[in-house]
């Protein structure tokens, strides 16, 4: 049964099943066939910033196991942007040639790719989280990480705080991994502001302590953010989707809150933002998180119902009907999986089969299906 000259659509049709997690989502002129998408995972296996058959295996079966969008992993605009040494960037043309083969292999499985463009900031420079140690040393391709303020993240050495200049300069390098990011083939662009990254650790009050004008008020404090996102935005053709990632509490008393979170997005939709990619946490080691099943998922309802916008979630969904709930209940979007991914990169496909949902399959693949009919 090799499934050549199947017609998925008129199958899906007679089927009399339309969930909400594989109904198509339109973002500016990009037609994304359903709302489970891979969340982005570092791999810590690229080299130089060049990714290799590690990220097209690695990347390409979750196009092949069913995900409408598979957002790549955190890469550095800059080489000192990277979370490690062996994390991707988008900085040079040679990173650019070997991203194309991801990207093109994942557009011919029926899916689409997008990649998150990052800065690690004060928690930048770190080796392979398998290694004996954290840091990377000068030796190992290691060097000397920047913040907002020279405050350090737990365990992590004190930062270099960037100069106004240095400021400006990281926007034009956005700017550029963003142009970067088309010619390599993405279909839409992700900004890193979350987890403690550089553009989150400015946006907090625990980790900017800045006077000047990016520092001190919360206007001051996003101001690096917006910035970013406009010149992101001005850098990518007007059909393309731009995202964002954030951090939409810090779970610390003090800290960023999700009416900080509200704020911000309002700005960033004024900025042409198409999706909050809304997770938590990351920028303080006295952060309190309530573990459990979908628990950021509540942040993802408060900014789509102030704002307006497209929001996803991410974070302890592990099942289909779950995913389902959140959809139909309208607390979100998209919904985004990554563990569950890692452990099933066909994690798409076997919801839509637990959901009763006829879908389209590699031909190689149709013969392990169970639903062929209704």
């Amino acid at each position: 049964m090799s499934g050549q000259g199947v017609d998925w659509q008129e199958i899906r049709e007679k089927a009399f099943v339309v969930s909400h997690l594989f109904t198509p989502l339109q973002l500016r002129d990009l037609t994304i066939k359903n709302r489970i998408w891979v969340s982005p995972m570092c791999q810590y296996s690229a080299t130089d910033g060049v990714v290799g058959d590690w990220h097209l295996m690695h990347l390409g079966s979750f196009a092949t196991g069913g995900a409408g969008l598979v957002i790549a992993e955190a890469s550095g605009v800059v080489p000192e942007g990277r979370i490690s040494v062996s994390c991707p960037g988008l900085w040079n043309e040679e990173q650019v040639v070997a991203w194309r083969r991801v990207t093109g292999f994942i557009k011919a499985q029926g899916s689409l790719s997008a990649v998150q463009l990052a800065h690690a900031g004060r928690k930048a420079g770190t080796v392979s989280p398998w290694s004996d140690h954290l840091m990377a040393t000068p030796e190992e391709g290691g060097w000397q990480a920047v913040g907002p303020s020279a405050l350090a993240y737990d365990g992590y050495p004190v930062p270099r705080e960037l100069t106004t200049d240095e400021i400006r300069q990281l926007v034009r390098d956005f700017s550029a991994a963003a142009v970067n990011a088309v010619k390599a083939g993405f279909d839409a662009v992700e900004i890193h502001a979350a987890h403690g990254y550089l553009l989150n650790s400015f946006m907090s009050p625990l980790s900017n302590n800045r006077t000047d004008e990016y520092g001190g008020s919360f206007e001051n404090r996003i101001r690096f953010m917006l910035e970013v996102a406009r010149a992101v935005r001005r850098s990518i053709p007007s059909t393309m989707p731009l995202m964002v990632r954030i951090s939409a509490s810090e779970w610390v008393d003090g800290g960023w809150t999700i009416e900080d979170s509200i704020a911000l997005c309002e700005e960033l939709k004024d900025c042409g933002v198409d999706l909050i990619d809304v997770s938590s946490g990351g920028n303080s080691a006295s952060q309190q998180i309530v573990i459990k099943p979908g628990y950021q998922v509540h942040f993802a309802e408060a900014i789509r119902e102030a704002t307006g916008m497209v929001t996803s979630t991410v974070g302890l969904i592990t099942e289909a009907h779950q995913a389902e709930e959140i959809l139909v209940a309208g607390k979100a979007d998209v919904v985004m999986v990554a563990r569950g991914f890692l452990r099933n990169p066909h994690w798409a496909n076997e919801a839509a089969e637990q959901l009763g949902e006829i879908i389209q399959w590699p031909n190689q693949y149709v013969r392990a299906r169970t639903l062929y009919k209704k």
